[in-house]
């Protein structure tokens, strides 16, 4: 997906300065990741920029309506942003202020906020935070408890404040985020463990997917659909990552004092790192590959330390993944299938003492993604074309969860997404890939869930109104 191939990248960068994985590194070997002692005197989003409107601009159209009610579900869609090919931001990664009252998303011209508080009420009201234009500005997070955004830009981390305006770079290098209280950023820096304590695990065993996932009927002699056949070859291409992992460790950098801690260590394809919304030294990460092939939910320490599974899979062919936080840094969600394709849950696992809890949802429920509300009172998930894992032929819609007192959901359609393209990667069934996936969250006072699309044509990043106009 979009997102792996960031953290990738962003893994390739921060690892140019590595010496051979065999070898301890030395002080300047690790140095990957720098803290800025000064700010460029151009720094993108200073004022020494122009703060000028962005000349790509698109000025809506009647072909285009900046706002309207989905026929199908009765709610309000607007369209937040203008300019072609902007984009929310990945759905694990915190776009709101803490007080609730912005939201950060990123475009060609660099990055912007929207206000929430007059959300609805007219056009929306826009600012542009980073000119992107001269240096790309890659978006990262939100600060959970500043009013610091932080991104990427020229091979360094800024982080700009969302009321002046102003930007500080923090570090020369890569980072995947900022821990909560803005002290610690982190990366990924590829080589093994030097005091030799983790070893390569044997090689395992993985069969073809058409026989994994689609056995039974490959034995009763019945044909694959055409749908079935690109998702097999799909997980195939993901079960490489199991075959033959390097060894990855975490890079974390202080960002008051330059010190470095390389830790972590483990054979596995490594992505959606996270840092917990309240404990600083706290970390989620997943273990890539084919979701029924691997436990995939994992955390641990900025120490190096407590590096444990946060949930094991117990049955064949179930599959937990695209975990995120919890507002309140208490639980971990994730998409939950027992097995695989039959029964679907929203799950959570309490991380101090393991707790599950499911609450069970339909096949057309289902989302390539889900998201919860600052609460936990509120879920919504972003839906799927029928190569996805539901293989549901009616789930394309933005889709809003409520938790009722007896642990159930109820599922409400916000918005039909049958003219959204879903498919990323590849060609589908003439169906040309570049697609998106529309990465859903709620706005802390849960009147919208914000999503990107391109259901107009060019990417955008769109709000569907939680109260119905009907």
């Amino acid at each position: 997906m979009s997102h792996s191939l960031r953290c990738l990248l962003l893994s390739l960068l921060a690892a140019t300065a590595v010496r051979a994985a065999d070898a301890p590194p030395s002080p300047a070997d690790r140095a990957t990741a720098t803290v800025a002692a000064t700010v460029p005197t151009a720094a993108p989003g200073t004022p020494e920029y122009d703060n000028s409107p962005a000349p790509n601009a698109a000025t809506p159209t009647a072909a285009t309506p900046r706002e309207w009610v989905d026929p199908d579900t009765g709610h309000r869609v607007i369209r937040i942003s203008d300019e072609p090919n902007s984009q929310s931001l990945y759905f694990h990664y915190n776009s709101y202020t803490p007080e609730g009252d912005k939201m950060i998303y990123g475009a060609p011209s660099g990055i912007w906020a929207v206000d929430l508080k007059t959300l609805g009420q007219g056009t929306p009201k826009l600012e542009w935070l980073v000119d992107g234009r001269t240096t790309r500005a890659n978006p990262i997070m939100m600060a959970y408890h500043s009013r610091d955004f932080y991104y990427s830009a020229g091979g360094a981390l800024f982080a700009v404040n969302v009321d002046t305006k102003v930007s500080r770079q923090l570090l020369t290098g890569a980072a995947f985020g900022v821990n909560s209280d803005g002290t610690i950023a982190g990366t990924m820096l590829a080589g093994e463990d030097p005091t030799g304590h983790v070893q390569r695990p044997p090689p395992p065993t993985i069969l073809p997917q058409r026989q994994r996932m689609f056995g039974d009927k490959i034995a009763a002699g019945i044909p694959l659909t055409p749908d079935e056949e690109f998702a097999a070859a799909k997980e195939d291409g993901l079960s490489q990552r199991l075959a033959n992992p390097n060894s990855t460790g975490f890079l974390f950098t202080n960002l008051n004092t330059g010190t470095q801690t390389w830790t972590g260590f483990q054979y596995a394809s490594i992505d959606h790192q996270q840092f917990s919304p309240t404990d600083p030294h706290l970390v989620l990460y997943a273990h890539e590959g084919s979701w029924h092939e691997v436990d995939r939910i994992w955390t641990v320490r900025t120490d190096g330390t407590d590096q444990r599974l946060m949930y094991k899979r117990q049955m064949d062919m179930e599959i937990a993944g695209h975990e995120f936080w919890s507002y309140d840094g208490k639980t971990i969600w994730f998409d939950l299938q027992t097995p695989r394709s039959k029964e679907f849950w929203i799950a959570g696992v309490n991380v101090d003492n393991g707790q599950l809890t499911k609450y069970h949802i339909e096949k057309d429920w289902w989302g390539i993604h889900f998201n919860v509300s600052r609460d936990n009172t509120l879920f919504a998930s972003d839906g799927g074309d029928p190569t996805q894992v539901a293989f549901s032929q009616n789930g394309e819609w933005i889709n809003l969860f409520r938790v009722q007192p007896n642990g159930t959901v109820t599922r409400e359609k916000l918005v039909n997404m049958s003219k959204h393209n879903y498919v990323t990667g590849t060609t589908r069934l003439g169906v040309q890939g570049g697609g998106i996936e529309p990465n859903v969250s709620i706005t802390p006072d849960k009147k919208w869930v914000v999503f990107r699309s391109n259901i107009q044509g060019p990417v955008q990043v769109y709000a569907a109104e939680i109260a119905p106009t009907r």
